[in-house]
């Protein structure tokens, strides 16, 4: 028995060395690069087949071979992936999003590109480095970990590594050459990799699909090692395998027996299970799929072409037809990544054990073996496996509500690890199983019909997902997560809604795809199928459901045209350029050819322009070059509009001060040099732009501003882009007098509003050792605009944060009314009433302006569809703009943007943070005067601004705050005055 446990231990240990190695590989990459790197386990796969190539089939000796494979090529090949594949999202700015879909690129490509060159067969010849004793492996492990641990502790090296992965930016400013910190983790991330691959070769089955996939399940010692900790993962590695061999002594009889096996011979899948669902995920930033500009108009005939060419296998036989069969079922498959990462900004790596569960229920219940049911026919059976698949999304979509980014890719390929380890690969579950088509529709022609008509289904359920409330939903919560739930978006439920949506989608495809076969076939549902059906759809388009049926009869034709492998590599080499063409081939290719038809000047003639001219009249009115609102100079004019109360509220105008180019078109302000006396804050309050000119993707910190509420009695709105004039009768002063504004409105014999006081009672939040906020009192009271100020770090944002919902206090509470609202979410304070702005924009920008506007009318305390036209007119986007999307818009547009979808959400207290951002004098001014009318009108706002001036003007009540306390609060004029806001 000790023999038994000592040789179980050797073999364990033997295990968990190579385990270990693979640790230490993919935290130095990410401690190097910031970068999970998913095609660790495929780079080693590369790495074992060149060394068995040299030496096997070329005759190398083997220290040559092993020389030239660890110490030259895999060095290399981290290099090139550095330089030539992430080394552009990097300079972007490090957008997760880019680098997983690149990684799961440069996974797809290699294993796509190994199958191509050594075939998918398995070999068992590999050669072998170092000996079957564990202590070889251990001590080559043990090293590397006490090697990097003391170069990223003790040397410059470490210290650059850090500081590149912190902050790229600030350490390229501080002289370190970031290029090359970052090409040496990746060489040396590549080298771990290659040793891994070439040390577990002769143990274990030499394969382009095997051994990369056995590399990724130990992701799970990383993982648990929070991808910093180099000797946690060493443990965790030795230990798990250890358990492993332990496990095998184990021989439990009756129903325990296959499962007990099933967790022996997979240990690490447990552990990834748990790392990736139990404990706190890694990487806290988004990773994806966020539109970063306006969604692509599908191309005019595209739906008539894709018909014909899904149409044209019925006229094929034999072969071709069998082959054409897997297409419509592949491509309902991708339909639910469409759904989950298209659509709802989700990302899903396990969406191929959907497709296998659905395949595998529709086998057992057909066959009468699904226990208690009973058979049924296999279109019915088809039906229920859809039904019952449905809910285990919740295996992904719960911990997509806590998790973001890198965390969540780990938390979904776990489940499609687990479920293919577990399930498809356990003969209990499918030993003897077969599978045949309905009755009626056993001929390939006649099953394929079947199959369009199932197809059309999904088409027609995957756009109804995309339109509408829910569509709306869906992309506010996909661009920015933060902004959907401050405009009232049920986040957590949307995200559910959208994993349950998506597994029903993949059941479907899946049960489709078996029934064609005629068979389940568990490699057909592999988890590196998963990652390759993920990238085609990001990479096609994954908004874009013609996107997906082109996935899908691109990746079964090549694969059936041509040597297995060719998909892949195609797909692959699409995903490794997604940081230089992050819009994908389609719009890189849209883009190349509008600037090639830009420099070409084409003149009409006579005949031309008045044919021209007769298709295409102008509009009436419009006599020079559409110009969205906010880019022309325009003065603030003192026009009202309803508020749909029987008042009427000033309207911000409709456009804004801005620089001309020399063409004398209008420049966006928000491209204008900062020295301009015209703009108000600091550069960094006014959002960022790239190159191009356009406003970054909203981040964390995005806006929302509400409105008033409207009493079903209101008056109709004026109709759209007719505001009424303002009655000459109404007095106003001019809008540079001091105190300038309208006048508050008068009482209507309409009933008030109802309004209600926010108030925070003792809020304490601390991070650390540090108070952020110490027993804080503060009432936002209906009527009036209370603000507060201070100095950066005295807590102001943190106070902020915990009246809208985004933080949870530590200690004390926060009311509404007589409510205790403190452990109320965002998005249920928005229903509440309670709106809210973040310091930088939140728009989504693939949305247009109208559609911005109408989520707020939808998701608010009081859904008004009159609420969109009111809101449009008051901060002047009742124009042009309303069409437009919000991606290329300047920024003063998309603050109003912003104010106007929060306004149309009918809220009682309106949380304004650093309002006046992007805007300029005039804009400001306008503002200032809505703001006051709002809160004469019974409307509670709370203010965080730096511009005191603005303070000054606008608020009755000030509050200094200083080192998470607030040290003053009075009258504007007396508080500030006395200096103590500075």
């Amino acid at each position: 028995m000790a023999s038994l446990t000592y040789d179980l231990t050797l073999a364990g240990l033997s295990v968990g060395g190579a385990a270990a190695l693979t640790g230490i590989g993919l935290i130095v990459t990410h401690r190097a690069t910031g970068v999970l790197n998913f095609s660790h386990g495929a780079i080693a796969m590369v790495c074992a087949y060149l060394l068995r190539q040299l030496t096997v089939e070329w005759g190398w000796p083997l220290w040559l071979g092993a020389t030239v494979t660890l110490l030259v090529v895999a060095p290399a090949i981290g290099v090139a992936l550095e330089r030539f594949v992430f080394r552009p999202p990097a300079v972007l700015g490090g957008d997760p999003a880019q680098t997983l879909v690149a990684s799961i690129g440069v996974f797809v490509l290699l294993v796509g590109g190994a199958a191509l060159v050594w075939g998918t067969g398995a070999r068992a010849d590999a050669p072998t480095l170092v000996s079957a004793d564990p202590w070889g492996q251990l001590a080559v492990a043990v090293a590397l970990a006490v090697g990097v641990g003391a170069v990223t502790r003790r040397t410059r090296v470490g210290k650059e590594s850090r500081a590149v992965v912190d902050d790229r930016p600030l350490a390229v400013l501080g002289g370190i050459d970031a290029d090359r910190v970052a090409a040496a983790g990746w060489a040396f991330g590549s080298f771990t990799a290659g040793l891994t691959g070439v040390l577990l070769a002769p143990y274990v089955r030499l394969d382009p699909y095997g051994m990369p996939l056995l590399v990724m399940e130990v992701l799970a010692v990383a993982v648990v090692a929070r991808m910093r900790s180099l000797p946690v993962a060493v443990v965790v590695a030795l230990c798990v395998g250890v358990g492993q061999s332990q496990l095998t002594r184990l021989h439990p009889s009756g129903w325990g027996e296959p499962l007990l096996q099933a967790v022996g011979a997979n240990l690490f899948v447990v552990a990834l299970l748990v790392a990736a669902l139990v404990l706190p995920g890694i990487g806290a930033r988004d990773a994806l799929p966020r539109t970063a500009t306006a969604r692509v108009a599908t191309p005019p005939g595209a739906w008539i072409v894709a018909v014909v060419l899904f149409l044209l296998p019925l006229g094929f036989a034999g072969s071709d037809l069998h082959t054409s069969v897997q297409v419509p079922a592949l491509g309902v498959v991708l339909l639910s990544l469409v759904v989950v990462t298209g659509r709802g900004g989700q990302i899903s790596l396990g969406q191929s054990a959907y497709a296998g569960l659905g395949a595998l229920f529709t086998a057992l219940i057909a066959a009468g073996r699904f226990p208690g049911l009973p058979p049924l026919p296999e279109l019915a059976a088809l039906a229920v496996a859809v039904l019952l698949v449905a809910p285990l999304g919740l295996l992904t979509g719960w911990p997509a509500i806590s998790r973001h980014g890198l965390a969540l890719a780990l938390a979904t390929f776990a489940v499609g690890v687990g479920v293919s380890r577990f399930v498809f690969a356990q003969p209990y579950a499918v030993s003897g199983l077969s599978l045949d088509r309905p009755a009626g529709f056993d001929g390939d022609r006649a099953y394929y019909l079947l199959e369009l008509a199932l197809l059309a289904c999904a088409l027609l359920a995957a756009g109804a997902l995309r339109r509408g409330r829910a569509g709306r939903a869906l992309a506010a919560m996909r661009d920015h997560e933060g902004g959907a739930a401050a405009a009232g978006v049920r986040v957590p439920a949307l995200k559910l809604t959208a994993f349950v949506a998506g597994a029903a989608l993949a059941a479907l495809g899946g049960g489709m795809l078996g029934m064609g076969l005629r068979a389940f076939d568990a490699t057909a549902y592999d988890p590196v199928r998963g990652l390759l059906w993920f990238a085609a759809v990001v990479v096609l388009g994954a908004d874009s459901v013609l996107g997906a049926l082109a996935a899908a009869a691109l990746l079964v034709g090549l694969d059936a045209g041509a040597r297995g492998g060719v998909a892949a590599a195609l797909i692959g080499v699409l995903a490794v350029l997604v940081g230089r063409f992050p819009g994908g081939p389609y719009e890189a290719l849209r883009t190349a050819a509008a600037r090639l038809r830009l420099g070409r000047r084409v003149t009409l003639t006579p005949l031309g322009a008045r044919v021209r001219r007769r298709l295409r009249p102008a509009p009436p009115g419009k006599t020079g070059p559409l110009i969205p609102a906010g880019t022309a100079a325009l003065p603030t004019t003192g026009r009202l509009v309803p508020d749909g109360r029987g008042h009427r509220l000033p309207a911000i105008p409709t456009h804004r001060r801005g620089a001309t180019d020399p063409g004398g078109r209008a420049t966006p302000a928000h491209r204008q040099d900062s020295t301009d006396p015209n703009r108000r804050g600091p550069a960094h309050e006014r959002g960022s732009t790239d190159p191009s000119g356009r406003t970054s993707p909203p981040n964390e910190h995005g806006s929302t501003d509400p409105g008033d509420p409207v009493p079903a009695d209101a008056p109709a709105p004026a109709p759209p882009g007719n505001p009424p004039a303002q009655d000459p009768r109404t007095p106003t002063r001019p809008p540079d007098e001091p105190g300038s504004g309208p006048r508050a409105p008068r009482r209507s014999p309409s009933p008030p509003p109802e309004t209600a006081t926010l108030r925070a009672r003792g809020l304490r939040v601390a991070y650390g050792g540090f108070a952020a906020l110490d027993g804080v009192d503060l009432d936002v009271r209906p009527g009036r605009v209370t603000a507060v100020v201070g100095p950066n770090g005295a807590g102001k944002s943190t106070l902020f944060h915990c009246l809208a919902g985004t933080l949870r206090p530590g200690g004390g509470r926060v009311l509404l009314g007589e409510r205790d609202i403190t452990r109320r979410p965002a998005h249920v304070r928005t229903r509440l009433g309670i709106a809210r702005t973040f310091q930088q924009l939140a728009v989504f920008p693939s949305l247009t302006v109208a559609e911005n506007v109408r989520v707020g009318a939808e998701q608010g305390r009081i859904p008004d569809p009159g609420a969109v036209e009111r809101a449009l007119r008051l901060f002047g986007l009742d124009g042009p703009v309303r069409t437009l999307p919000a991606a290329g818009l300047p920024t003063g547009t998309l603050r109003r943007v912003e104010l106007a979808r929060a306004l149309a959400g009918s809220p009682r207290v309106l949380l304004l943070d650093e309002p006046a951002a992007g805007l300029d004098d005039g804009e400001v001014a306008a503002l200032a005067r809505v703001l006051r009318a709002l809160a004469a009108d019974g409307m509670a706002l709370l203010v965080v601004e730096h511009d005191l001036d603005l303070v000054a003007d606008l608020a009755q009540t000030v509050h200094v705050m200083a080192a998470g306390r607030i040290v003053a609060s009075g009258p504007a004029n007396r508080v500030l005055e006395t200096g103590t806001a500075g």
